[in-house]
């Protein structure tokens, strides 16, 4: 089976989650800076870790409408899309950052020792969010 790859779109950086082979569990790997050189090194990592599809994240606010960073996001999906040669599918973050700091947080990491850390770890509860959803059907 092929792995997946999870992209958390930020305007500075991507947070990257990526699948074990059997797509049962998100594992973080290092932030993408978010450049002109993103599709590219997103293009990569997808041929030198045997990704078979992609799943960004969609933040919304709580109430479910759109923001700033859904049309961000929506405007990364699309450029992803026409780029890469996988299936690529949007999923909802909402809280994900949130619930990201908070782990971090109580692994007794201090918020300047997190930063670095933040977009992938949020990448792997979006993406393990997502595989706990396809294994629920």
């Amino acid at each position: 089976m092929t792995r997946v790859l999870g992209i958390d779109p930020g305007t500075k950086r991507c947070g990257v989650a990526i699948t074990n082979s059997a797509q049962t569990m998100a594992f973080p790997r290092p932030a993408i800076a978010r450049d002109d050189l993103t599709l590219s090194r997103l293009s990569e990592l997808i041929e030198d870790e045997s990704i078979g599809s992609v799943v960004i994240g969609r933040p919304l606010a709580l109430s479910g409408n759109e923001t700033s960073s859904t049309t961000d996001a929506d405007d990364f999906f699309s450029q992803v899309r026409e780029h890469v040669v996988v299936p690529v599918i949007q999923w909802d973050e909402r809280l994900t950052t949130r619930e990201a700091q908070k782990s971090l947080s109580e692994a007794g990491l201090t918020t300047k020792e997190s930063r670095d850390r933040i977009d992938s770890a949020a990448a792997v509860i979006m993406l393990q969010n997502y595989l706990d959803g396809l294994n629920a059907e």
